[in-house]
């Protein structure tokens, strides 16, 4: 692995993708993936400019925050248990998958209590796997207005992770079905709430995520090659 051959690869490859897309060059946020990635080649990629790291589960994100510290931001983009958000509620710049109310409740009363505002992005399950969590779309309106009615949580953006596979009309149909709902949600002029982010792509579709309106990507064995888990 090079680390910095493949940084480069992947900085390069979204910027021409955004240019023939008529966007800025900057227009989309790389969220670094380091699961099981040790804590010293993490601190490489970020001496080599990644701002942002991405974590599943809580005990390895908070264990990550105490060695690494306060030199990048860090995203919760795992499924979230309500008893874990004590750990990382006032240490994360987002959390990417609020997907229930009591998850929410949580959110709130632990913000509450730190005098903190929790960042989050509505998780989406487009193509209503079973095995993945998060709302289906018709879900997602209902659940924005539930959530609004808490003041310590600011609602940012949409996530998805798309099915794995090497069906291009089908990843193209769920990202554009993303974007559609997030244009319908900035249409509506909810106060207090943003749709800054839509993340969607990972290492083996964030090309046709970001030619279909994706502005943050999540990207793990692409910079840090392939892992076991």
């Amino acid at each position: 692995m090079n680390l910095k051959e493949n940084l480069q690869f992947i900085r390069e490859d979204i910027e021409n993708i955004l240019i023939k897309s008529g966007r800025p060059s900057d227009d989309v946020e790389l969220i670094a993936v380091t699961k099981t990635v040790g804590t010293e080649i993490i601190k490489e990629s970020i001496d080599l400019g990644i701002k942002n790291i991405g974590e599943n589960r809580v005990q390895e994100l908070e264990r990550k925050m105490d060695e690494i510290g306060n030199k990048v931001n860090y995203h919760m983009i795992g499924h979230l248990q309500s008893n874990k958000v004590k750990y990382i509620i006032d240490r994360v710049h987002l959390i990417h998958s609020l997907d229930r109310i009591s998850l929410a409740k949580e959110l709130d009363k632990r913000s509450s209590t730190n005098n903190s505002i929790a960042n989050v992005l509505i998780q989406v399950n487009v193509a209503e796997e079973e095995s993945k969590f998060g709302l289906k779309v018709s879900e997602v309106l209902p659940f924005i207005e539930k959530v609004l009615e808490f003041e310590n949580i600011r609602i940012k953006g949409l996530m998805t992770i798309a099915p794995y596979t090497d069906d291009e009309i089908l990843l193209r149909n769920i990202f554009r079905t993303m974007f559609k709902l997030k244009e319908d949600i900035v249409g509506r002029k909810y106060d207090n709430l943003t749709m800054d982010y839509l993340s969607m792509g990972m290492t083996n579709d964030y090309k046709i995520a970001i030619e279909e309106g994706s502005n943050m990507v999540r990207v793990g064995s692409g910079i840090f090659g392939k892992r076991n888990y």
